[in-house]
């Protein structure tokens, strides 16, 4: 009986999940995954930390076996150069360039940019290049990033944004502000998507001073879905762009950076510079292809399984552990718990296999990631099924089940 009701219980919130989301085939699913997918083994790790988790599959460890290369650093590697056209094309700049990481991505793009060692980058206080990237841009390029307060939804405050601008140089007492950096979608704020509104407010707010905007587009290809637009009309108010391979996209490794010709030819050098120059790395390129490919109807099935799950959690009425289904823009989910319990405990909790699942017998193990004491972010991707997506859904009710003080509804 029991698990019936969580069968209905599922039906109804799949369908309140695509509302907003396009009808996609179960076989692409089944086609696109990973190789080394869950089985039906008596202990199930259902891994929620994040989308880099993600292993190759089938299609794309061909596509690496049997790519065409050559040397890249002398721009003679026919599986990079196709990437990056292909990636020129769908991000609407003149040129594109592929590199190992997104860190790398924004560190280069950084320093393109801001032209000497001194000069100043505007940058969301939760942002990912000032929180997670070590500092790379002040330990390598001299840049001074000065932190602007982030919104709940993933915006910059522009009245903040236009206030920490310097206007002393050349002073000698004053550094020069250059760049603005933005995350469309933000991580930290759980995946929530930059509208086009704001990004056309802050476009016209640099062109007021003279400053140049980079978008750490990480997971671009998620808020153009979220949006329901091309990735080429979000970068088109941005000198520059990084997107990841390696996140929602399902890649093993790489990053691309999009701008003008001549900016990408600038990031080339600093590529090398930091060596990033990977020769014959058209068997890594090749994946990436794949990839792209393939981005858009997994990034919506990934969107659609998220928000169902958020929907499933606001059903049960935690009075320890909630979350907001109207947040859910892309493919990342935030449990905010309260003093009885802390986001630490929720992960060991979600993560232990000690208790047997009454239903079926099987173990299931849920990885998350805690963002604070309060905060626990779980993030879908190419190798989380619907049924993984239920698994995670149920044991979270029988780990609260043990904070709550009332039953959960059934």
């Amino acid at each position: 009986m029991r698990l019936r009701r969580v069968s209905v219980l599922w039906g109804q919130l799949q369908l309140a999940a695509k509302r907003n989301t396009a009808r996609y085939s179960f076989c692409l699913r089944k086609m696109y995954t990973s190789t080394e997918a869950a089985s039906a083994a008596k202990q199930r790790v259902v891994d929620l930390r994040s989308d880099t988790v993600t292993k190759p599959c089938k299609e794309m460890r061909r596509a690496m076996a049997e790519a065409e290369v050559g040397d890249d650093v002398f721009g003679e590697d026919p599986t990079v150069n196709e990437i990056q056209r292909q990636a020129a094309q769908l991000l609407g700049t003149e040129d594109a360039l592929f590199v190992s990481s997104g860190t790398m991505g924004n560190l280069i793009s950084v320093m393109c940019h801001c032209s000497f060692r001194g000069a100043e980058a505007l940058i969301g206080d939760e942002s990912h290049t000032y929180i997670y990237e070590q500092g790379g841009i002040a330990q390598i390029a001299g840049v001074f990033s000065r932190p602007v307060r982030t919104l709940n939804d993933g915006r910059l405050d522009l009245q903040d944004l236009e206030s920490k601008i310097q206007h002393g140089f050349p002073d000698a007492h004053f550094g020069k502000t250059q760049l603005i950096c933005l995350e469309n979608s933000h991580n930290r704020m759980g995946g929530r998507v930059l509208p086009l509104s704001y990004m056309k407010e802050v476009r016209s707010l640099a062109d007021r001073y003279q400053l140049k905007i980079h978008l750490d587009g990480a997971r671009l290809l998620n808020a153009a879905q979220s949006l329901g637009v091309q990735p080429s009309q979000i970068v088109q108010f941005c000198d520059s762009v990084s997107i990841c391979l390696s996140k929602g996209l399902g890649a093993p490794v790489g990053s691309l950076i999009g701008g003008q010709k001549e900016f990408i030819a600038q990031a080339r050098r600093i590529r090398k510079l930091l060596g990033g120059g990977m020769r014959q790395a058209g068997v890594l390129a090749a994946a990436g292809i794949v990839a792209l490919n393939h981005a858009m109807e997994n990034v919506a099935l990934d969107h659609q399984h998220a928000k169902a799950f958020a929907l499933g959690v606001q059903a049960m009425n935690s009075p320890v552990c909630t979350t907001d289904p109207a947040t859910v823009e892309s493919n990342m989910v935030r449990l905010m718990v309260n003093g009885k319990l802390t986001a630490e405990e929720l992960c060991r909790g979600l993560s232990d296999m000690t208790q047997l699942e009454q239903d079926n017998k099987q173990g299931v193990s849920v990885l998350a990631l805690s963002m604070s004491s309060h905060c626990v972010r779980l993030v879908w991707h190419r190798d989380i099924s619907e049924q993984d997506t239920k698994l995670a859904l149920e044991k979270l009710r029988t780990v609260l089940h043990t904070y709550n003080e009332e039953k959960i509804p059934q």
